[in-house]
């Protein structure tokens, strides 16, 4: 009797790491303004969205108390928000690594922070999508004749 076969269960995402991402959200159309900056990591993990803060991670501009918390906290719910948009029913399994972040004086709140961590979803998803091989046959353009 031969072995029953396992079938795979729903691939994980992220499926490799993709470091170096620019989650970057920024809307001046007056005031109010909204600006968020980071460079993240997104790395496999354990099933669902961790964040970590990378050693020797650095910050530009003068957050209050609090805020950074407040806005890594927002970019998580931000990449969540995204992958459960883009990818319904895929296992998320992801270390969030934050490498920099941007913290304006007055533009700079967790909406923004929220809004980025779409985009740097965005930017995975796109990138990993240029690397898969075509799915252009191989007679594309060619009249198959009988």
């Amino acid at each position: 009797m031969s072995p029953e076969r396992v079938s795979p269960g729903p691939a994980a995402f992220p499926p490799r790491p993709v470091r170096g991402v620019r989650a970057r959200y920024v809307f001046q159309g007056g005031c109010p303004s909204a600006v968020a900056d980071a460079t993240v990591d997104f790395e496999p993990w354990e099933e669902g969205v961790h964040l970590e803060v990378a050693d020797g991670a650095t910050v530009r501009g003068t957050p209050g108390p609090g805020d950074l918390d407040r806005y890594h906290a927002a970019l998580v719910e931000g990449v969540r928000a995204e992958l459960a948009e883009q990818l319904p029913g895929t296992v998320t399994a992801l270390a969030l690594v934050v490498h920099h972040t941007t913290v304006h004086d007055v533009d700079t709140g967790e909406y923004a922070y929220r809004r980025a961590g779409r985009v740097a979803v965005r930017e995975v998803l796109a990138l990993l999508d240029a690397e898969r091989p075509s799915r252009r046959p191989e007679k594309y353009g060619r009249r198959q004749g009988s």
